[in-house]
């Protein structure tokens, strides 16, 4: 396993260098990287590391948010909070509706596991825009109206509600129907929760940094590993408590920012430092996960049905924006960076097809869903980032 992960790095560092040098997004060359390793080309990786890519993806995932949360100040949600609920919650239910609909006319699934795929799809990858949009913060691009701050926070949000939202439509196709009510209402409780959890681990976490005043790195790495703890928990809590571990590591960094801004600082120049790594093996590992057979069987069926979602994702975003003080330009800009789809579909979207397995169901609807998934991440995430590199510099004004 040592010598794969020696081999991703290196070759995945060659790729991000190319691709930038043609201008192209890094995690092309990292996500290609991942294809031709992956076991369904070249079939190079060693299979105890592909058994650990979810854990992986997962700490990846988790240092993306603790980015955000460090970078999230009080006063900047305070200006735009209730447009990062809207934001966060009605583009992809929008999404998630059309592809409902259009999916069981395009690709001739059922209405229900038409539904199972709008709630894999509507997803927006932090993956992607967290990055993005820390990058525009650093060039004051668009930060006077707080457009990076409002589209990272609302991203992260975005995802936990659609998870919860797959794992309630699952429900309903496997016969699961009770509580029903009751998982709606989780939704809003499980972030609820989570924000609360988060607030109160990160105060602990200053106190304890203020009484034995640890270095910067050794506080970074205390508080990647209090998130880990914190979404294991989430797991182990799942049918008893609602509860958002994600969100709760972003509220670390919330908090800490909140107490001290220096040692937020300090913290979030370490977590930057690992994103390095942790962006390789995140991008090279969804990577692996892709069957390129599978992936063409689609067609342009399935590409049609992920270009009228993201369609419908961006009329849900306008529509959040209708009434701000944005113009024209930044309000295509937020709808732009809301497109690019990677960790979520890469984590769920072959959920479908193990379960109709084990419920010992036809699985051709879950190989056709995984597919369409596969096709979302290629399509969207190396255009998306593109596009909000080359949308931001044209739109977003550079504050002095």
């Amino acid at each position: 396993m040592a010598l794969s992960i020696a081999e991703i790095i290196i070759l995945c560092l060659i790729a991000d260098w190319l691709c930038r040098l043609v201008r192209l997004p890094g995690l092309v060359g990292m996500l290609l990287i991942g294809v031709v390793l992956g076991p369904y080309v070249a079939d190079w990786l060693d299979d105890s590391l592909l058994e650990i890519g979810p854990d992986l993806r997962m700490i990846a995932l988790i240092v993306i948010l603790l980015r955000a949360g460090f970078a999230l100040s009080r006063k900047v949600l305070h200006r735009v909070g209730g447009r990062v609920l809207l934001l966060a919650f009605l583009p992809a239910t929008i999404e998630a509706a059309v592809i409902t609909l259009v999916g069981s006319r395009l690709l001739g699934l059922s209405l229900l596991e038409s539904a199972i795929l709008g709630s894999v799809l509507a997803a927006v990858s932090p993956a992607v825009v967290v990055p993005a949009m820390l990058r525009l913060s650093n060039e004051r691009r668009g930060t006077g109206k707080d457009i990076p701050a409002m589209v990272m926070a609302a991203a992260s949000v975005d995802d936990v509600y659609v998870i919860v939202l797959h794992g309630i439509v699952m429900g309903l196709y496997l016969g699961r129907q009770s509580g029903l009510v009751g998982q709606l209402v989780s939704i809003p409780l499980s972030l609820v929760f989570g924000v609360a959890i988060g607030l109160l681990v990160g105060a602990g976490l200053y106190k304890l940094f203020e009484r034995f005043n640890p270095r910067a790195t050794k506080r970074a790495l205390v508080v990647i590993a209090a998130s880990i703890l914190l979404a294991r928990l989430q797991t182990m809590l799942a049918d008893v408590f609602p509860f958002a571990g994600l969100v709760s590591a972003m509220a670390i960094g919330f908090i800490i920012l909140e107490r001290r801004e220096l040692m937020a600082h300090e913290i979030a120049a370490k977590l930057a430092k690992t994103w390095v790594f942790a962006e390789i093996i995140l991008f090279s590992m969804v990577g692996a996960q892709v069957d390129i057979g599978v992936a063409w069987q689609a067609g342009l069926a399935g590409t049609a049905v992920i270009g009228l979602g993201l369609l419908a994702r961006g009329a849900g975003v306008l529509a959040c924006l209708a009434g701000s003080r944005l113009t024209v330009g930044e309000r295509l800009f937020v709808a732009v960076a809301f497109s690019p789809k990677a960790t979520v579909q890469a984590a769920i979207g072959a959920a479908p097809l193990l379960a109709m397995r084990q419920a010992g169901m036809q699985t051709g609807p879950g190989e056709l869903i995984l597919a369409v998934a596969v096709m979302s991440i290629f399509l969207t995430a190396p255009t998306g980032a593109w596009a909000i590199n080359a949308v931001g510099k044209r739109t977003l004004t550079v504050e002095r």
